[in-house]
């Protein structure tokens, strides 16, 4: 594993990412570092002083607890860490930030096993010490075999601009790859761009909702809102020189391979109706799976006669101040949208149709301070041992908890002893905030703890249903008239706009695209209801197509959407790079290894609790009760697998293309 040497560490690309040098005076560091996360700070301190050692002089983090920064310490052993670190910063400063020390295997699993109390496996090290930029695995991607001649002439066009095509831009022309990037709203963005409603924001931390390779510390607040993500996304596109490439409010309405070219022809139309055929030797669908809003099928939905809108179609000439408000849905983006129009409408029915899990998150809210980002900013490595303490309690350190043990009955409450533990903890933070029985009794799910996406929260929503002017209603919708909605036991309640909150269909992430591949093939009809890929990318019979966001690719619990697209990204390239350089005219997955993959897949999620049959009503579930849009590994384990394509895995078409006239 090539841990970085201390020649290194002062790059302009790595120090961006690992600590900028500082000269300032002691008042700006000691309120940097109060406001820091003292096991981030531990570990910085290591890099400033050149000394792991010193963490056997200091308070260690009890465990690495999710939606908290601190690691469950004491306030006492918070201060003697703090104190320490003001020396040791003071110090480093006036040494003038000589390069940051740079850990060696060893000794990342020392630094490892004191910031998670021994949680981290031997198997796991190389994959954590990527993220750290304390190797140089994931810095650059895989090394190309082809040449930039031969990548020269190779166009691929990329469907979407959100945060995976935007991704996919950026490592495409740093791989002297031509590419346009179709995308049919007016800029970059993608859900963010649509998703624009009151309250929207991200419930993944700012810090590893980023790209790993563009990380900020300008985020205004720890879990950033829908226009800091959206700015994010701008300056990203801005810094890289990707608009040129990117045709706005274009849509794509079809692909299809062209057998003799070894190409993709895909039908794009433009904003004024036009329809162009552009030509590309690959197609990257970077569509993702929250791209197609769901209304229901309700009785009397066309009747209402007040303005109406789904949450990722916000109508941002609505008013509601002082309107009757029916939001349907309670999920993550009710759940956001209710606590931010409450009070300004004067009043909001919300129909519940299962409650979700809620949990504790004392900085869902919460704005990053001046010091914090100062912290982000300058301290050797503290950003990226930051962004590890936001990810690692909610990704690979969660297996346990969301495995079934065959033992464990509880009569689906739960599914595992850790499970129940997450369960009793879940409550207890909405006991916290009321102790009306029959509200708890609304909003406690009658499912295993993390069987659908978990939702965070710092109380707001609570409090917020507790309001006078607002209510939550869990009995079914019979029908909606003109001027409200009728629920199943005969009651009317009047409304003057109606907000559909009510999520998207990701089992058939394509929509109205029509792609089709070898003989015609549609890859809306071969994926049905059970959309499927070889690690959610290459799909047989579908050569040089590539998904992002694909099939089998949502980690629905913890895991950012960004990380997995640079893993996605960093595979694509190196497939492509394949067939560039073995002189082919196209490769895609042999079908005993596509069939292997989904099956493993499927197998291994059906002894998850996503699977479990007190989870009725997720929107994961296909028609059968399949999960085809879900992880089903750890991300290291997808980090691994996505490191480089294997040659193995694919049949490579060596007949060169022939130019059709």
């Amino acid at each position: 594993m090539p841990f970085l040497t201390g020649e290194h560490v002062r790059s302009p690309e790595l120090t961006a990412l690992t600590g900028l040098p500082f000269d300032d005076d002691d008042e700006v560091l000691r309120a940097a570092i109060d406001d820091a996360s003292v096991p981030a700070l531990l570990m910085s301190m290591v890099h400033m002083t050149g000394d792991p050692g010193i963490l056997d002089r200091l308070p260690r983090p009890y465990m690495l607890i999710a939606m908290d920064l601190q690691g469950g310490m004491s306030e006492p052993d918070k201060q003697v860490v703090r104190d320490k670190a003001f020396e040791v910063a003071r110090e480093y400063r006036d040494r003038g930030c000589p390069p940051p020390f740079v850990p060696d295997e060893h000794q990342l699993r020392v630094m490892l096993d004191v910031i998670t109390g021994g949680q981290v496996g031997s198997e796991l090290i190389e994959y954590i010490a990527a993220d750290l930029r304390v190797t140089d695995a994931d810095q650059n991607g895989p090394p190309l075999a082809s040449t930039a001649r031969q990548r020269a002439d190779f166009p691929v066009l990329v469907i979407g601009c959100g945060e995976a095509g935007l991704l996919a831009g950026i490592k495409l022309k740093a791989a002297g790859l031509p590419f346009t990037i179709v995308e049919k709203q007016s800029g970059v963005g993608g859900t963010w761009l649509a998703n624009r409603y009151p309250g929207c924001r991200v419930d993944i931390a700012s810090q590893y909702y980023t790209y790993s390779f563009e990380p900020t510390d300008h985020w205004e607040h720890h879990y950033a809102t829908q226009p800091e993500i959206l700015r994010y996304l701008r300056d990203v596109m801005d810094r890289h020189g990707i608009a040129d490439h990117v045709r706005f409010d274009t849509e794509v309405v079809g692909a299809r391979w062209d057998e003799l070219s070894a190409t993709w022809r895909v039908r794009v139309r433009t904003g004024g109706g036009a329809v162009e055929e552009l030509t590309a030797r690959a197609l990257i669908c970077a569509v993702g799976q929250f791209s197609n809003p769901v209304i229901p099928d309700i009785d009397g939905a066309d009747t209402f006669e007040g303005p109406t809108c789904h949450t990722a179609d916000w109508d941002d000439t609505l008013d509601l101040t002082g309107r009757r408000v029916a939001v349907i849905g309670a999920g993550a983006s009710g759940f956001q949208l209710v606590p931010a129009i409450a009070g300004t409408a004067a009043h909001v029915d919300v129909y519940q149709r299962t409650p979700q899990w809620m949990a504790p998150n004392v900085h869902y809210h919460e704005a990053v301070s001046d010091g914090a980002r100062w912290a982000t900013r300058h301290l050797p490595y503290y950003g990226r041992w930051l962004r590890f303490v936001s990810w690692w309690p909610i990704a690979d350190a969660l297996d346990e908890q969301i495995t079934i043990d065959p033992d464990w009955d509880t009569g689906g409450l739960s599914v595992s002893a850790g499970n129940q533990m997450i369960r009793d903890m879940f409550i207890a933070w909405m006991q916290a905030f009321t102790d009306d029985e029959d509200l708890l009794a609304k909003v406690t799910p009658k499912y295993p703890p993390m069987g659908k996406r978990t939702l965070q929260d710092d109380g707001t929503w609570l409090r917020t249903l507790q309001r006078d002017d607002v209510e939550l209603i869990n009995d079914g919708i019979a029908a909606i008239t003109a001027d409200g909605v009728t629920d199943v036991h005969g009651v009317h309640r009047r409304a003057d706009v109606l907000v559909w909150a009510t999520g998207f269909d990701v089992n058939h992430q394509l929509g109205p695209i029509d792609i089709r591949g070898r003989d015609g093939l549609s890859l809306n009809e071969v994926w049905g209801d059970a959309a499927y890929a070889y690690l959610g990318m290459t799909v047989t019979g579908f050569p040089n197509f590539y998904c992002m966001f694909g099939p089998g690719t949502n980690a629905v619990n913890g895991a950012s959407l960004i990380y997995n697209s640079e893993c996605q990204m960093r595979y694509i390239l190196g497939c492509i790079d394949m067939i560039i350089a073995s002189g082919a005219a196209a490769a895609e997955p042999r079908a005993e290894v596509c069939r292997d993959y989904d099956r493993r897949s499927q197998q291994r999620l059906q002894t998850m609790v996503y699977a479990h049959p007190a989870v009725t009503s997720s929107y994961y579930k296909n028609s059968t009760g399949e999960l085809p849009t879900l992880f089903a590994w750890r991300i290291a384990d997808y980090w691994k697998w996505t490191r480089y394509p294997d040659p193995a895995d694919y049949q490579l078409e060596t007949a060169a293309p022939q130019e059709v006239s």
